[in-house]
C-alpha cells in the first residue's frame, strides 16, 4: 500500500462491480492521474487510455477489500485515507496506513496470471471519504505486459527467484537442523549403548564369578544356618544399596576415606586383597559398623567367602542398574525422536504443547549442555491443535537461537552458560509458549528485521537468515497466531500464541 508493491496478490476478473461503501463512477480527469508519481512518465496516449479503460470512485468509510477474497481491482488513492491491515487468528491488525496520493493496493500483481493464487494478501480500510482510481485486475495485467514487458520479465525474474531461492534456502535450513539434531540424537545414543556394552561384558564375567563362589560355598563347611544367615546378609546388602542409589552423592574425597577405612578392616580380618570389593561395598552404603554385625553373626573361617560373595552380589546389581539406566535413557531418546518427528501421527491434530516441548528440549540436550533449563508449564493448558512436527521446528529454532545467545555452540563443542526458561499459559482464546534466555540480548537496530527472510547476524557459513522467518511463517501463516519478541541484554522473549480452535490454512 505505500506504492512499492506490497499488497495484495490478484485474481483474473472483470472488476465491474462497484465496491460496497462507493457512491457510483466519478470523471477521470488525465491531468489529475499525470499528477500521481504512479503515472507521471506516462504519455498523453497512456493516461487517455487509462480513463477510457478505468474509472474514479468515491468510497466511504469501511472495508475497500479483504485479506482471501478474489483480487479482481487495482486502486490508487486520489485523495483521502487508507489503512492496511493482516489478518492474525481472528483478529485484524492493522499494519500501515497512509493519505499519500498515488499509493496503490489490490491487484497490483495480476500480471503474474494464474501462477499465483489469485487472492488479496491483505485487507485495506477507508478511512475517511475518499477517491480512487481503479482498474480491473485484466485490464492492469494488460496495461503491465503491453507497456513494459522487459519490465514485466524482470519482476518475473525477482519474483520467481526470490521464492524459488526462499524455498531451496528453506529446505536447506531444515535439512541442517535435520543433521544437528541427528548428530546429537548419534552421540546421545552411543554413549548410553556404550555404556551398556561395556556393563553387559563385565556383568558376564561377574556371573561366572559368582558361580564359581556359588560352588565353593555348596563345597565349604557352611552349615544351614550359615547359609540362611547370608542370604539374609545379601538381602539387607541389596537393600542398602537402592537407598544409597536415591541418597545424595557422596563427595569424592569422602568415598576414598571411606574405602580406605573398609580396605584396613578387611585386612584386619584377614582378606587378602580387600582394596578389590572396598569400592563395592562402599557405594552400597556399607560401613565399618554394618561389617562388624556381619562378623559376629558368620563364622570366623567363612567371613572371606561371606565378604566376596556380597561384593559379588552388589557389583551384579550394580552392573544391572547401569544397563537399565542405560536401556532407559536409550528409549527415552527413542520417545523423544519419535515425539519430535511425528511421523506415525496426523498432520493437525490437538496435541500437548509441553510434550512437543519437552521432545525437543531432548533432542536439543547436546546444544543445551551447561545451561540450566527452567519449565514453568500451565497444568491446566488444554490440548491445541496443531501441525505438531511443523511447530517442533519453531521449538527448534527458538532454543537453539537462544542457546547460541547464551554462548553455547549447535554441536556442543561448546558450552553455553545462563538459563533458559519455557512458561507456558493460557489467554482467553490462545494458548502462549514464552522461551526466554538470558544471554546478550538482540540489538535495538537489529530487532526490527529479525523475521526477515536471508536476515542473519551470524557469521558467514553459520546461519541462512531463514530460522525466525520459517517460524514465524508457521505460527503466523499457517496456525494464525502471532510471533513476537522483546529483548535487552540478559533477557530476550519470544512468544508463541496459538489460537485454541484455529482453522489450519492450506499451505505455508
Amino acid at each position: 500500500m505505500t506504492g512499492t508493491q506490497d499488497d495484495a496478490r490478484p485474481s483474473t476478473g472483470t472488476g465491474d462491480a462497484t465496491v460496497p461503501g462507493t457512491s457510483g463512477w466519478l470523471p477521470c480527469d488525465v491531468d489529475e492521474l499525470r499528477a500521481t508519481f504512479l503515472f507521471e512518465h506516462l504519455t498523453d496516449d497512456q493516461l487517455a487510455w487509462l480513463c477510457r479503460t478505468g474509472h474514479v470512485e468515491h468510497a466511504e468509510p469501511g472495508w475497500l477489500c479483504r485479506e482471501g477474497e478474489p483480487a479482481e481491482r487495482f486502486f490508487v488513492l486520489l485523495d483521502g485515507g487508507v489503512a492496511l491491515f493482516r489478518r492474525v487468528g481472528t483478529d485484524d491488525v492493522e499494519i500501515n496506513r497512509t493519505r499519500q496520493v498515488g499509493v496503490y493496493m489490490g491487484a497490483w500483481n495480476a500480471y503474474l496470471g494464474d501462477r499465483l493464487p489469485q487472492t488479496y494478501l491483505h485487507s485495506v480500510r477507508v478511512l475517511e471519504p475518499s477517491r480512487f482510481f481503479v482498474l480491473s485486475a485484466p485490464d492492469f495485467a494488460k496495461l503491465m505486459t503491453e507497456w513494459f514487458p522487459m519490465a514485466v520479465h524482470l519482476l518475473e525474474g525477482v519474483f520467481w527467484g526470490t521464492r524459488d531461492a526462499q524455498q531451496l534456502v528453506g529446505q536447506r535450513e531444515r535439512l541442517l537442523a535435520l543433521g544437528s539434531l541427528s548428530a546429537g540424537l548419534t552421540h546421545e545414543l552411543n554413549n548410553p549403548a556404550a555404556a551398556a556394552v561395556r556393563a553387559t561384558g563385565t556383568l558376564r564375567e561377574r556371573v561366572s564369578a559368582m558361580r564359581h563362589k556359588l560352588a565353593l560355598i555348596a563345597d565349604g563347611p557352611y552349615d544351614r544356618a550359615t547359609l540362611a544367615v547370608l542370604i539374609r546378609l545379601q538381602e539387607e546388602a541389596l537393600e542398602r544399596y537402592a537407598d544409597a542409589r536415591e541418597a545424595d552423592v557422596v563427595g569424592a574425597l569422602e568415598t576414598s576415606d571411606l574405602e580406605d577405612r573398609l580396605t584396613d578392616w578387611l585386612d584386619d580380618h584377614g582378606m587378602p586383597e580387600g582394596w578389590r570389593v572396598a569400592p563395592a561395598l562402599v557405594q552400597a552404603g556399607i560401613d565399618e559398623p554394618w561389617l562388624d554385625r556381619a562378623a559376629e553373626r558368620i563364622d570366623a573361617g567363612a567371613l572371606t567367602g561371606a565378604v566376596s560373595w556380597l561384593a559379588y552380589t552388589i557389583e551384579t546389581e550394580q552392573l544391572m542398574a547401569e544397563i537399565e539406566d542405560a536401556t532407559v535413557r536409550i528409549s527415552s531418546l527413542v520417545g523423544a525422536a519419535r515425539q519430535y518427528s511425528q511421523l506415525d501421527r496426523a498432520p493437525f491434530r490437538p496435541v500437548d504443547l509441553h510434550e512437543l516441548i519437552d521432545s525437543t528440549i531432548v533432542m536439543l540436550d547436546r546444544a543445551l549442555a551447561g545451561i540450566s533449563v527452567v519449565r514453568r508449564y500451565d497444568p491446566e493448558l488444554p490440548a491445541v491443535p496443531v501441525f505438531a512436527a511443523e511447530l517442533n521446528q519453531v521449538w527448534t529454532n527458538l532454543v537453539e537461537n537462544a542457546a547460541q545467545a547464551m554462548g553455547a555452540s549447535s554441536d556442543g563443542r561448546t558450552q553455553g552458560e545462563g538459563t533458559l526458561t519455557v512458561t507456558t499459559r493460557r489467554t482467553e482464546d490462545a494458548a502462549e509458549i514464552e522461551i526466554a534466555d538470558t544471554g546478550t540480548g538482540i540489538p535495538a537496530d537489529v530487532l526490527p528485521r529479525i523475521f526477515e527472510p536471508f536476515f542473519t547476524t551470524k557469521p558467514v557459513g553459520q546461519g541462512t537468515g531463514l530460522g525466525l522467518d520459517i517460524s514465524w511463517r508457521i505460527v503466523v501463516n499457517k496456525h494464525h497466531g502471532d510471533l513476537s519478541v522483546t529483548s535487552r541484554p540478559g533477557d530476550t522473549r519470544f512468544v508463541v500464541r496459538l489460537p485454541l480452535t484455529p482453522a489450519p490454512a492450506a499451505g505455508d
